[in-house]
Order: C-alpha cells, then structure tokens, then sequence
C-alpha cells in the first residue's frame, strides 16, 4: 500500500482498530487515569542497587565522611518515586474493581505507609544479600574477590531485585513486584517470581534460563545452576474451568541442596530433602529424602570414525 492508498483508507482504518479497543478492555487502558510506569520501576530498581552496593554502582568516591550525605539524597529520592508508583498500582486496582466512582478511595496516605515500611525493611535486605554475595563467592572457585561478584555476576543482580521484589510482595503491593522481577528476568535470563520464599546464602551458577516459581519454598544454602526449573506440574481448575490461583503448585526445596544444570523440579507436593542432590538434565516430580542423591543414566553415546575419501576429493 503506498502513501496515497494509505491516506484514502486512513479513515476507516482508524475506525476499525478503535472498535477492536472498545470491544475489548483486556488490552487497552481507556477512561481510565491509574497505571504504574515501567520506566520508573526500572529507575527505582537502580536506586536499590546504589544503595545496597555503594561505591560499587552508582557515585564512586564515597568516604565515611560523605557516605551518611550520599545516602541521605538517595533515600527520600527513593521513598518519593516508590510512593507515586505504589500509589498508581493501589488507585489502578481500586479503579478496576470499584464499580461506582465513589468507592475509589484515596491511596496517597495508604501508598507512603507502605514505602515508609520497606525503605525501614532495607539495612534487613542488605544483610541478606551480603550472604548471598559470600555465597557467590564461596561457591565458585572462579570467582577472585566478592568484587568480582557484585560487579560481574548477573545471579546477584537477580536476587537482589527479586528481595527487595518479596518485601513488596509480602505488603500486598501490586504489580511492582512482578514489573521488578521481570526487569531483571529480562536483563540476567533469571526469572524468580516475588512471592517464592528464598533463604539464606542463596547462589544461582551462571543463571541463564533460571525459573522459580511462584510458590516455591527454597531453604538455607541452596545452590543451582542454569536452566533449572523449579516449576508447577499442574494447574488446578475450578468447576468453571478457571484457574485456582494461590494453591502451591511448586516445589519445596530444603537446606543445603545443590541442583545442577537443566535439572526440573514440578509439583507443589515435591520436596528436595535436606543435603540432597540432584544430577543435571533430571526431570523430577516426586520427593528425594535428605541427603540423597538423583541422577540419570547417561546416553549412549556413538563416535564414528571419518569417512574414507578418495585421494582425488576435496577436503
């Protein structure tokens, strides 16, 4: 179609993709005022990368005598973007589901209460994620300092959004929490929904392909590897056929368990006994005891030896 055709059917073409917005609310956001930004979360990610890893992203040069200054811009900073965006989500959610106009209550007051808890809910984070950093480090004879880690490791840039994704999640923030994780399931290849529940001296090898599901319940020292799934075997359904959501439709994963490369793990009533290990390239849907160890048979591999060519043919 060239620009004059274009120009005569421009009319009705506008015509025809406006009554397909109408028809269907699923996909657009007409007459409607609330919505969290995307570009804003990512913004309020990167605020939490700064402070939970200053000198190393972010201003470099901090001293301790300009450090409680550097922390002091960036936390109202944050407490402010953090308030509008939570604002947006608890107004959008009302404004979804309020069927009148005046039962869409004010969320400014309800928005700052909750940023006020977690920006408290921080120095907590902070220790956590050093845990996990140490974890990195301990866990990989590659690694050469924790620098290397914070820097480096695409696992610690994951873990930490999804931690400080899980304090939201817990506050019954909507949306953010998933925008949050999705950001760094996009940048690092890892993705861990904000409702799993992640221990202590958590450590993701290389990380690429990395699912963890929503339900999912992960113990203390818990290392995987890439392409691990730790995922649903089933959905249930109700009478009408609609999902049944907040049943735990993931596995349970104990303390000190190591689960290697492109390993899958199904099903809410599967549990990963305490020490146990499980091999690369296993599927699994049902329970290993403590300390056991699950692996498969290796293939049978066939090697061939080069097929004789004539003197005469090209290599």
């Amino acid at each position: 179609m060239d620009s004059r055709h274009l120009g005569e059917a421009l009319p009705r073409l506008v015509d025809r993709i406006v009554e397909s917005y109408l028809s269907d609310v699923r996909t657009q956001h007409i007459d409607r005022e609330h919505l969290p930004s995307r570009h804003a979360i990512r913004r309020i990610c990167d605020l939490l990368m700064e402070l939970t890893y200053p000198g190393y992203i972010g201003r470099t040069g901090l001293t301790r005598h300009n450090i409680s200054y550097h922390v002091g811009e960036l936390l109202p900073k944050l407490w402010e973007q953090l308030t509008d965006q939570i604002m947006q989500c608890l107004c959008h959610q009302r404004e979804s589901h309020a069927e009148d106009e005046n039962e869409r209550l004010p969320c400014r007051d309800d928005a700052a209460r909750r940023a006020s808890q977690f920006v408290e809910r921080i120095p907590e984070v902070r220790a956590r994620l050093a845990e996990d950093v140490q974890a990195a480090y301990d866990g990989d004879p590659a690694a050469a300092c924790t620098a290397e880690v914070i820097l480096a490791y695409p696992a610690i840039l994951a873990i930490t959004v999804y931690r400080y994704a899980h304090e939201l999640y817990l506050m019954d923030v909507p949306l953010i929490p998933r925008i949050m994780t999705e950001h760094a399931h996009h940048v690092t290849g890892i993705d861990i929904h904000p409702g799993a529940r992640i221990g202590r001296f958590f450590f993701i090898d290389h990380g690429t392909g990395v699912v963890i599901g929503e339900t999912t319940d992960i113990g203390d020292r818990v290392k995987i590897y890439q392409g691990v799934t730790l995922g649903a075997l089933s959905f249930p359904k109700d009478e009408r056929g609609r999902l049944i959501r907040g049943h735990k439709r993931h596995p349970t994963v104990g303390d000190d368990v190591t689960i290697y490369a492109n390993a899958t793990v199904l099903g809410g009533d599967t549990e990963l006994g305490d020490g146990s290990i499980v091999g690369g390239s296993v599927f699994l849907t049902r329970d290993v005891a403590p300390g056991h160890q699950v692996s498969i048979t290796p293939p049978l591999l066939k090697v061939r030896p080069p097929r004789p060519t004539r003197p005469d043919a090209n290599p």
